[in-house]
C-alpha cells in the first residue's frame, strides 16, 4: 500500500505546530486523512508492528488516552501506559534518568503534562521522538484533528474565517499556529487579561497569519465559518473558578448564536465541556455541530504522527 510520507518528520518531536514548515502541517493533515480513509475501506497494514510507545500522563484523560493507546492498536504496535503515581518524576527520579530509561526500551515518547517545561526536558534528553499530547502551553495533536475535521467539513482551509471565543489557553495558542500554516483568518474573542501567548501570536503573524483579538465574542462570532470554545477552567486552575466565570460572562455560546455565523457555520469543542459555562449542552448536540467528528478524528490524526514520526516508511 501507498503512504504518505511527509519529509523531515522521521524520528521528529512534536512540541508545537510552530516547529513545522506549512508543508509538514499539511501533510500530516492528508496523512490522517489518508490513514482514515484506508480504514474505513479495511486497509490496515501494520505499520508499526514491533514498535512501542510510552504514554505518561500527569492530567486525566479520556481521549488522548484512547485514542493514542487504539492507534498504536490499529498500526500494529503497542503503548504502554504511565502515570506521575508510577514514574514519581521530580520526586522518585529526575525527568532525566526517566528519559534515558525509556529510550532503550521504547521508540517514541508521548506525554500530557501540567508545564511545558516538562516536555522540552523530556525531549532534550531523550533520543525518541517526544510527542506534546497536551501542555499548559500547548496541544498541537489536538489541532491536526481540528483541521482534519474542517478540511473533511469544507474541502478547502485557505480563507477559512474561525472564531475562537473564550480563553487565551494553550487550545488557543495552537489555534493561532494552525491558522497561520492553513492560511485561516482567526478572530480571538477573549476577556481583558485572559489572552493568548504574546509570543505565539507575534510569532504568527509574521509567518503571514491573519490573527485579530477583540473583546465582543459576538464580533468574532458574526460571519464566521466554525465556531470554537473550550473550557474557561482547566485542570490545575480550580481556585479560579469563580473569578474566570465572572470574567467569561456573556461568553456561554447558546443555539442563538449559530444566527451569528455564516450560512455554513459549525460549532467545534475540543471536549470535554463544561455544560453551562463555555456552551450549552444542546449546541454540542445541534446539527450544526462537529464536535463529535473532531473526537473521531484525533485517533487518525494521532495515527499520522505516530507513523510519520515512527514508522519505517520508504523514501520519496
Amino acid at each position: 500500500m501507498d503512504v504518505l510520507r511527509v519529509p523531515s518528520l522521521k524520528g521528529r518531536d512534536l512540541l508545537s505546530l510552530a516547529e513545522l514548515s506549512s508543508e509538514q502541517f499539511h501533510g500530516l493533515l492528508q496523512s490522517g486523512l489518508q490513514l482514515k480513509r484506508n480504514w474505513k475501506a479495511g486497509v490496515r497494514p501494520e505499520l508499526l508492528k514491533h514498535k512501542t510507545i510510552a504514554m505518561i500522563f500527569e492530567k486525566q484523560s479520556l481521549r488522548t488516552r484512547s485514542t493514542f493507546d487504539i492507534a498504536m492498536a490499529q498500526l500494529g504496535g503497542h503503548s504502554v501506559l504511565l502515570s506521575q503515581n508510577y514514574i514519581g518524576w521530580g520526586v522518585r527520579e529526575t525527568i532525566r534518568d526517566v528519559a534515558h530509561n525509556l529510550d532503550r526500551w521504547v521508540e517514541g515518547i508521548m506525554a500530557r503534562t501540567y508545564g511545558h517545561a516538562t516536555l522540552t526536558q523530556l525531549a532534550e534528553h531523550a533520543e525518541v521522538p517526544v510527542i506534546n499530547a497536551l501542555s499548559d502551553l500547548a496541544h498541537p495533536c489536538q489541532l491536526l484533528a481540528d483541521y482534519m475535521t474542517l478540511s473533511e467539513t469544507f474541502g478547502e482551509l485557505q480563507g477559512l474565517e474561525l472564531a475562537f471565543v473564550g480563553d487565551g489557553n494553550n487550545v488557543c495558542n495552537s489555534h493561532i499556529e494552525a491558522a497561520a500554516h492553513a492560511g485561516v483568518s482567526l478572530t480571538i474573542a477573549c476577556p481583558e487579561g485572559f489572552d493568548p501567548d504574546a509570543a505565539i501570536v507575534e510569532r504568527a503573524r509574521a509567518r503571514g497569519g491573519n490573527i485579530r483579538i477583540v473583546r465582543d465574542p459576538r464580533e468574532a462570532a458574526a460571519g464566521a465559518d466554525a465556531l470554537y470554545t473550550d473550557v474557561w477552567i482547566s485542570m490545575g486552575m480550580e481556585e479560579e473558578a469563580e473569578r474566570r466565570r465572572q470574567a467569561f460572562a456573556g461568553f456561554t455560546v447558546t443555539p442563538e448564536w449559530f444566527d451569528l455565523l455564516s450560512d455554513r457555520g459549525v460549532f467545534m469543542h475540543d471536549l470535554p465541556a463544561h455544560y453551562g459555562e463555555e456552551c450549552t449542552e444542546d449546541v454540542v448536540y445541534h446539527a450544526r455541530s462537529v464536535v463529535f467528528d473532531q473526537a473521531e478524528n484525533r485517533l487518525h490524526a494521532h495515527k499520522a504522527v505516530l507513523v510519520q514520526s515512527l514508522a519505517d516508511l520508504p523514501e520519496g
